[in-house]
C-alpha cells in the first residue's frame, strides 16, 4: 500500500474504555403584497408544469456532473500531496472528513512530530482513469464514488489496485470532502445498478438487504466481541482478525484487550450503492480501542508514531484508539448466513493514552 497518510491527533479522550453547514444571507424586506403575489405566481407556474421543488431538497438529483466530480477529485489530490509533502494536516483538512479524514489528520500530526522537516520520501499521488458513480437522491448530504487507478501500485498482477474514494458534500456552499477510502483489485470492484443513467443509493434502514446498512456496524462489533455466527462471512477481516487478536492477547508479559464501538454519526454514516445482483456495496466505519498492559516492572513498547499522539505517561499501560473503514458486499434479503462479505478494510491509529 502507498504512503497515504492515514491517522488523527488525540483530540478525543479514551475514557470510553470504561463505559460501555449553509447560511443564507439576509435580504431586504419586501412589501407583504408583493411577496404574496410573487409566491402565488410561482406556485401557479410550478403546478401548471407538474413539478414542485423547494430549493432541491425534495427533488431526486445527481450529486454532481462528471466535470464537478473530476474537479473534486483533483482538489483532494492536490491538497493531499501538499499535506503529505509538508507533513502539515492543515493543508488538506478542508478536503477530508469522516473516517478517512480522522485517520489522515492523525497520521499527519504524528509525522509532523517524528519528521518535522517534511516528508523526504514524498511521491506525488496521481489518481487517473477515474470512473465516477453518481447516485441520484434528494436532499443533503450528497455523495458520489470515485473509482480510480493510483500511480503508487503496479499495473499488472496481484499488485494492481483501484482506490475507491467516497466524496461527501453537506450543503450547496460546502466543499466536496473525501470521507471513505478502500483499496481493491480491479476484478473486485462490483457492477453497480443504474436507473436513468445514474447509480441507485441504498437507504440506511432498507429491508431489501440481508443486513440494513445502519445495522452493519452493530453486527460487526458484536461478532468481533463474541465470535458467534452471524451475517458476516469468514475471511481476513472477520475470522482471521479474531484469531490474530487472540494470539496477541497471549503474548508473555503483555496482556492485550480490545473494545469495539460503532461509528455511524455525521460523516461517519454508512453509504451504500445498489449492485446489479440486487445486493449492495456499502461503506461503514467502526472505532476500537487496543489496551496493552505490561507485567509488573515493565512498560509496553511504544512506536514513535504512536508516541507522537500520546497523552499521559506510560507506566505499565498504553491504550491506542483506532478508526477502521470497511467496504462490504451485502446480499439481498433472505440470506441469513454469510450475507455480508468484507471486501476491504483500512484502519489507522487516531489517538493514544498512557497510564
Amino acid at each position: 500500500m502507498s504512503r497515504l497518510t492515514l491517522r488523527r491527533a488525540p483530540g478525543r479522550p479514551l475514557e470510553r474504555l470504561t463505559a460501555g453547514r449553509s447560511t443564507r444571507a439576509a435580504r431586504p424586506a419586501r412589501p407583504v403584497r408583493l411577496l404574496a403575489a410573487t409566491a402565488a405566481a410561482t406556485v401557479l407556474a410550478l403546478t401548471a408544469s407538474g413539478c414542485v421543488t423547494v430549493h432541491g431538497e425534495l427533488a431526486l438529483m445527481p450529486p454532481a456532473t462528471q466535470a464537478e466530480a473530476a474537479q473534486a477529485l483533483a482538489d483532494f489530490t492536490t491538497a493531499y500531496n501538499r499535506a503529505d509533502k509538508a507533513h502539515d494536516p492543515a493543508l488538506d483538512a478542508g478536503r477530508v472528513t469522516g473516517p478517512l479524514g480522522e485517520i489522515n489528520q492523525a497520521g499527519l500530526r504524528a509525522r509532523a512530530v517524528t519528521s518535522p522537516g517534511g516528508n523526504p520520501n514524498h511521491r506525488p499521488l496521481e489518481l487517473s482513469d477515474a470512473r465516477f458513480v453518481l447516485p441520484k437522491k434528494a436532499g443533503w448530504p450528497r455523495w458520489f464514488l470515485a473509482d480510480t487507478d493510483p500511480n503508487l501500485d503496479t499495473d499488472e498482477g496481484a499488485g494492481d489496485q483501484r482506490w475507491l474514494v467516497v466524496f461527501v458534500r453537506n450543503g450547496p456552499q460546502q466543499p466536496w470532502e473525501a470521507a471513505h477510502l478502500v483499496i481493491l483489485g480491479p476484478s473486485q470492484v462490483p457492477e453497480f445498478a443504474e436507473e436513468d443513467g445514474y447509480a441507485v443509493p441504498v437507504a440506511a434502514d432498507t429491508d431489501t438487504l440481508a443486513v440494513a446498512p445502519e445495522e452493519l456496524g452493530k453486527e460487526y462489533v458484536a461478532y468481533l466481541k463474541d465470535g458467534q455466527p452471524g451475517p458476516y462471512a469468514e475471511g481476513p477481516h472477520t475470522t482471521l482478525l479474531r484469531e490474530q487478536r487472540e494470539k496477541g492477547a497471549k503474548r508473555p508479559g503483555l496482556a492485550t484487550q480490545y473494545l469495539d464501538r460503532v461509528a455511524d454519526e455525521g460523516d461517519f454514516a454508512p453509504l451504500g450503492l445498489r449492485t446489479k445482483d440486487g445486493g449492495a456495496f456499502v461503506f461503514f466505519a467502526t472505532r476500537f480501542f487496543e489496551r496493552q498492559t505490561a507485567a509488573p516492572g515493565y512498560r509496553p513498547k511504544v512506536d514513535p508514531d504512536i508516541k507522537a499522539l500520546l497523552t499521559g505517561e506510560v507506566k505499565n499501560t498504553v491504550t491506542k484508539e483506532w478508526v477502521s473503514n470497511q467496504a462490504v458486499l451485502v446480499k439481498p434479503a433472505g440470506t441469513d448466513r454469510d450475507g455480508v462479505t468484507i471486501k476491504a478494510r483500512l484502519q489507522g491509529v487516531v489517538g493514544a493514552q498512557g497510564s
